[in-house]
């Protein structure tokens, strides 16, 4: 693995030279990793890795049971120091083969775009080239530019397995790697070297875990630091290749460029404002996101406003400025006769100034330049971006437009969308917690004695009269249950961030587990009690009035029956007075959250997907019918078990009119890392996201009676396939007995749930009901043990059944029309593609190790072999439906990364199925060994990086 003699054992095969710079990388980073290695360990250590990986291979290449059986002894013996060194040597190879791969993606995109060849599908100017051919004219471009809003969302979750240390040195890595593509003396080439081994190195001796509990703040600081690698800079960035690529495909004839006056691309977070089964995250945790948000995004305008004052030099004396201009220059505190006559170094002083007082203002405390001299704090970020404009706009008439780009441009661009919050904190909880709140409110201010305890019916009839109501529930004289005042607490300081942060600095609730009309009017009412609603009691009068709500209330529709019931919950609130007014002071656009990580988990993989898709066609058709715009928050994870897998082409598979110029989705986990870790891929995966949604919206639909008819057929064998499906899925997982032990036996999810990952724990309550687990651990479980059960089990069972409820011609027309619903319906393709690169992942040799761990025999065999059997007929059906014989044929890049990947990821999950195994020894004896639990530690981050994906 970790040197030149058998570098081709674990690099792709060069189908041409295309992959050739890739092959080199990869041959780079393990022979300096071998190198270190050697240094660190010693050769006894190397040859033990060595020996392990080119069995493994054996294992895996002739199915050898004497491989198998070596392979097990070999394991054995290995002692704790050095199942630790080998474990840590295989899963730095998976980093490093990670930067490889990303380096050489760029370089591909690079070399395309030299070559002068034709807009890449996925970027805008091809979506652009498409939508003009089709007859798109230009001022629909400009007004779903105007008016479109695509809001990536970070989220922290539990099984988020990279440490910032260890990202620091990975982008060190890349940073270095990229250099060798330019030109270099050979001095410098030496220099790279000793650099790139140096940084080898440094990863190797540092920690790979955490041994303390991540906390709230540490994930914020996490997501922070993909915001100075990526978004602060290449956002901006892409707004204006993007007014590029619109004047290239509609030229307006003189030749400028445009500009678009709007942030329709917006970053969202949940991190420190998601509260769902996260006791750590309360008030405290919101201010304190919202004061680093304020503080990262400050100190890069201080430091870009800074670098613009050592620019901009122009002198009076050479050429004029504008009146406004000269007004911000004589308001700056500097007053030094040697910048007299330099309006723009002092009006750029002056700002440095305002920002200054701004960033104290706003939480930060550490400001590194300090400012000539006092000045007022901004009141707002748009008085910041007036400034900016002005000095803009004085540039343009006097002769200096050239200096407006790139810097003042793209921080006048940043501040337009990043604001002093940088991104909206969403705020997100369960309706159970809203539920026991209210009850506590309503019993003691004596309207209910017991509010859980009525019927729907009445709860809503209780809440709409206490929300037509002056006066408040609550009381600063009672005393109350000590979630209800933390829940309140939290929504005053929600009230306090708005006002001080601005509007967008959090302007979303979402409720968990949104079941009945109640659960969102509970939100309604408790944005009432603490301020966020507000009526105007005097316009109306008699108990109605004019009202005003700061947060848009999102319901979040989980589970199977929560999505059937999605459309009829929508449509009774929508038509509720209150709400109707409320959408209104909304810009007639309500939002709605799907979750398809509890769907998933509730359903499987088939049947979520397809509850997702009408869940989606019945809300937009209720939204159309109430007059409302929709848009729609995916939610979804890293694994396409939990709605992952490339985001282009799962936007453009979306049913029509679901998209419409507005969309969010949820980024997690290791999925953040992949994305937005190295700038050039973050900026291409936020362009993906433009080009998607753009196509999406745009693009013209056919009014074709055909087409319908055959959409509708389509759809209705999808319906007969689902419900298949959903019954072989649950069978499995919820009825059959002893699935729960097989499961907690025979996956490291008891492991997992000890790892200091993220701040919320893995299960909703202490218990091994699967009910109760958290659907990101369960998918991140089967995950590790190579089987990825989320996102396949269920497909082979209902094709089978389907076709076979036929005979003779009758089955040929039912494989005919698979056939074509996978050629020309989007959302089977994309269905179809991603349970393709799963099945590609999954393994059923490596899968059968981790059945070993299963004490019960008959148990293990009467399982296992269920899920082989449906493995079997689920590579069956997809290879009927498609033609394909191979994983991934139609992504032969992908399927090479994956395929070899293997050689150093076999081994991790051996060395974790023997760690397992020792740990599992240890604790029935009651004994605890602090290494083996952090040879699995390692092992589970390894595997997750050699996968590239997690829960």
């Amino acid at each position: 693995m970790l040197n030149d003699a058998v570098a081709p054992e674990i690099v792709p095969a060069a189908g041409s030279d295309k992959d050739a710079p890739l092959k080199e990388d990869i041959r780079l980073l393990g022979r300096l990793l071998g190198d270190v290695l050697r240094e660190q360990e010693g050769d006894a250590v190397f040859n033990v890795v060595e020996t392990i990986r080119q069995t493994s291979v054996r294992f895996r290449r002739e199915a050898d049971a004497d491989a198998a059986l070596e392979l097990d002894a070999m394991l054995k013996e290995l002692s704790r120091e050095q199942t630790i060194s080998v474990v840590r040597a295989f899963s730095y190879f998976s980093h490093l083969a990670n930067i490889a791969e990303d380096q050489h993606h760029i370089r591909r995109r690079r070399a395309h775009l030299l070559a002068g060849s034709p807009a890449q599908k996925g970027s805008v100017s091809f979506a652009l080239k498409k939508l003009r051919m089709a007859g798109v004219p230009r001022k629909t471009v400009d007004t779903f530019f105007q008016d479109a809003l695509i809001a990536p969302v970070l989220t922290a979750h539990p099984t988020e397995v990279q440490r910032k240390s260890i990202l620091d040195a990975e982008h060190d890595i890349a940073r270095l790697l990229a250099e060798r593509d330019l030109p270099q003396t050979p001095k410098e080439r030496q220099a790279n070297m000793q650099l790139l081994r140096s940084r080898v190195a440094t990863l190797w001796q540092t920690r790979m875990l955490r041994y303390s509990k991540l906390t709230v703040a540490d994930e914020i600081e996490n997501a922070l630091s993909y915001y100075r690698i990526t978004f602060l800079r290449e956002l901006p960035g892409l707004y204006d290749d993007i007014e590029e690529d619109i004047a290239a495909e509609y030229p307006n004839g003189d030749g400028t460029i445009e500009p678009i006056n709007a942030a329709y691309v917006q970053m969202g977070s949940w991190i420190g404002g998601d509260r769902d089964g996260n006791p750590n995250v309360n008030a405290g945790t919101m201010q304190h996101a919202l004061a680093r948000h304020a503080t990262t995004i400050l100190d890069f305008y201080l430091d870009e406003v800074h670098a613009l004052g050592a620019e901009l030099s122009v002198s009076t004396l050479m050429v004029g400025v504008s009146a406004e201009l000269q007004a911000l220059a004589d308001q700056s505190p500097d007053a030094s006769p040697h910048r007299s006559d330099e309006p723009y170094r002092r009006a750029l002083i002056g700002i440095y100034a305002r920002l200054a007082a701004t960033a104290r203002a706003l939480g930060a405390t550490n400001i590194l330049r300090k400012e000539v001299g006092a000045a007022a704090a901004y009141p707002d970020a748009a008085a910041f971006v007036a400034d900016l404009r002005t000095i803009v706009a004085s540039l343009e008439s006097h002769h200096g437009a050239a200096l407006v780009r790139p810097r003042l441009a793209t921080l006048a661009r940043a501040a337009d969308i990043f604001g002093f919050h940088l991104a909206s904190l969403d705020m997100r909880q369960t309706s159970d917690v809203h539920e026991r709140v209210l009850a506590d409110l309503f019993a003691k201010s004596g309207v209910a004695a017991d509010y859980t305890a009525l019927s729907e019916e009445d709860k809503q009839a209780l809440l709409l009269n206490e929300l037509a109501q002056p006066r408040l529930l609550y009381s600063p004289y009672i005393a109350y249950a000590t979630e209800t005042d933390s829940e309140l607490a939290i929504l005053r300081t929600a009230r306090d961030i708005r006002q001080r942060y601005g509007a967008r600095a959090i302007r979303n609730y979402i409720i968990s587990h949104t079941e009945t009309v109640s659960d969102l009017l509970e939100v309604l009412l408790l944005q009432k009690e603490t301020g966020l609603l507000r009526t105007d009691w005097k316009a109306g009068g008699d108990g109605d009035g004019d009202s005003t709500c700061e947060l848009m209330v999102i319901p979040l529709f989980e589970t199977i029956p929560d999505l059937q019931r999605a459309a009829g919950i929508m449509s009774q609130v929508m038509a509720l007075p209150l709400v109707k007014q409320l959408i209104a002071k909304q810009g007639q656009l309500q939002e709605v959250m799907l979750g398809y990580s509890d769907s998933n988990k509730d359903g499987g993989f088939l049947t979520s997907n397809w509850e997702l898709y009408k869940a989606e066609l019945a809300l937009v058709s209720d939204f159309q019918k109430a007059g409302v715009k929709l848009r729609l928050f995916h939610g979804r994870g890293g694994t396409v078990g939990r709605g992952g897998g490339p985001s282009y082409e799962a936007i453009l598979a979306q049913p029509p009119g679901t998209v419409n110029g507005q969309i969010r989705l949820t980024e997690q986990g290791e999925i953040i890392a992949s994305k937005f870790s190295n700038a050039e891929i973050g900026r291409r995966n936020l362009e993906l996201l433009v080009a998607a949604t753009l196509e999406a919206s745009l693009a013209p639909q056919e009014a074709n009676p055909a087409r319908n008819s055959q959409l509708a057929q389509f759809e209705a064998v999808m319906a007969e396939l689902s419900d298949l499906a959903y019954h072989a899925y649950r069978h499995l997982v919820y009825e059959t007995p002893g699935f729960t032990e097989y499961f907690f036996s025979a996956t490291p999810i008891a492991e997992i749930a000890e790892l200091n990952l993220g701040s919320r724990p893995a299960s909703r309550k202490a218990n091994q009901r699967i009910e109760d687990l958290r659907a990101i651990p369960w998918g991140f479980s089967w995950g590790q043990c190579r089987l990825l059960l989320p996102g396949w089990f269920g497909f082979g069972s209902a094709i089978e059944a389907w076709i076979n409820q036929a005979d003779g011609a009758a089955k040929d027309d039912k494989i005919a029309t698979l056939r074509a619903m996978h050629a020309e319906w989007p959302f089977f393709a994309t269905l179809l593609s991603n349970m393709d690169m799963v099945l590609a992942k999954t393994d059923l040799a490596i899968a059968s190790r981790y059945a070993e761990l299963v004490a019960d025999q008959d148990l293990r065999e009467r399982i296992y072999k269920r899920i082989t059997d449906e493995h079997g007929n689920t590579l069956r059906c997809l290879e009927l439906i498609t033609g394909n014989t191979e994983r991934l044929a139609g992504n032969p890049l992908l399927a090479r990364s994956i395929q070899n990947r293997f050689a150093y990821l076999d081994p991790l999950n051996h060395l974790q199925v023997e760690l397992i195994k020792r740990n599992r020894a240890l604790s029935s004896a009651s004994k605890v060994d602090e290494r083996v639990h952090r040879g699995i530690q390692l092992s589970i981050n390894g595997v997750a990086a050699g996968l590239r994906n997690t829960g």
